[in-house]
């Protein structure tokens, strides 16, 4: 390895999954310096993300998390989450970049990466306030956690929803946090209904995204909906052409693409992928499953991820059973997962050193200076041998 490049090592490096890294990174100073690098940490992820490779699948069940290695689907292992437990259960509040951002019922919350094992407690935030009406009743909060790459920062939006029962009317309250602040904001009030509360956002193209309604009518057509993390606005996201609209609308995050599921009634769901992010042309249905006696009821289909070579679509239904769906040859095949929790709530989350906090130009500069004295130092090393 000695006589190798540097730029070869960097690369070979780079192709590894965290849990080597971090064993190589106590061989010496050098490559301890190396892994720990900013640039190295931002390669590592680059490459994860454009081969699909090194990603974990976790699964929750009431308070516990569980992790899977999605190369092999080999075993769930159980993993130490920093979050103290109040009535037995917690909630993955999104996954990007290798982060997860989890909660108790509290509220508590935390960005944790796993691979890692290091973790970030985020400022407490004061309930909010109903609004002026007594009649509004608090009815949902969702969250949504992404990357903004324009200014670097990781941001966590919390979306506070309210009902007015006389003048069915709705409000909400919008509160954004910053990594890079490491607080809390208001911001503008979402001017939509929620639809699914139990849905978190979902992140691509630099925004969240949930369903909504702009009205509470029972026949009101089903939005998709974009806050941009850049500008911190919500946006219409264009739909395809449905035709009929009895039926109930989804959003997920397949591959690098805004998935959208048609649920017919749960007996038929058709997943339709955005190939081009914002070209409504770009709508493409991916497939459709319909109720049989293998599959059962469709009341929850949740797509998580392609295999490593595009052909099946890794799925989890009624959050009971995990099945690759081959879209070739048009077949369900179930797996079967040692370990697994009964009840499955399954979240990708990439392998990565991404730490859960962002350096300063201060840390930064103290970074550089330390990394200065250190190839000084084997620098003379280096010269006094030769001597």
């Amino acid at each position: 390895m000695a006589d190798l490049p540097l730029e070869v090592i960097v690369d070979i490096l780079t192709r590894l999954p965290v849990r080597s890294l971090l064993r190589f990174r106590c061989t010496c100073r050098s490559w301890r310096s190396l892994i720990d690098a900013r640039d190295f940490i931002f390669s590592h992820l680059h490459k994860s993300l454009e081969t699909s490779s090194n990603s974990l699948v976790i699964f929750r069940q009431n308070s516990d998390l569980y992790a899977v290695n999605f190369d092999t689907l080999d075993e769930a292992v159980e993993v130490v989450h920093p979050i103290m437990c109040y009535g037995n259960r917690i909630k993955v509040l999104g996954s990007c970049n290798g982060l997860l951002c989890i909660c108790n019922v509290a509220e508590d919350i935390a960005l944790w990466n796993p691979s890692i094992r290091k973790h970030r407690i985020l400022p407490l935030l004061p309930v909010e306030r109903r609004p002026e009406s007594d009649a509004s009743l608090f009815a949902a909060r969702v969250y949504g956690f992404g990357y903004d790459s324009f200014s670097d920062d990781y941001k966590l939006l919390r979306i506070s929803y309210f009902i007015d029962l006389h003048s069915r009317t709705f409000d909400s309250q919008v509160k954004i946090y910053s990594l890079r602040t490491n607080c809390w904001k208001t911001i503008q009030r979402m001017p939509y209904a929620l639809c699914c509360a139990r849905t978190m956002g979902v992140f691509v193209g630099g925004a969240l995204h949930w369903v909504v309604t702009r009205k509470l009518e029972p026949d009101a057509p089903d939005l998709i909906i974009a806050f941009d993390l850049k500008y911190e606005n919500f946006r219409e996201v264009p739909l395809p052409e449905l035709g009929n609209q009895n039926f109930q609308m989804d959003v997920a995050l397949l591959g690098r693409s805004l998935c959208m599921l048609a649920n017919d009634q749960n007996t038929r769901v058709d997943i339709w992928v955005m190939k081009e992010y914002g070209h409504r042309e770009s709508w493409c249905n991916l497939f459709t499953l319909t109720q049989s006696p293998e599959l059962g009821s469709l009341k929850s289909v949740r797509p998580l991820t392609y295999s490593s070579d595009g052909n099946k679509v890794f799925l989890e239904l009624d959050e009971r059973k995990l099945c690759w769906y081959d879209l070739k040859n048009k077949v369900i095949i179930f797996i079967q997962i040692p370990r697994m929790p009964s009840l499955i709530d399954g979240t990708i989350c990439v392998g990565t050193l991404v730490p859960p906090a962002l350096e300063s130009k201060i840390d930064k500069q103290q970074q550089e200076l330390e990394a200065k004295k250190e190839r000084d130092a084997f620098l003379s090393e280096g010269f006094k041998l030769v001597l």
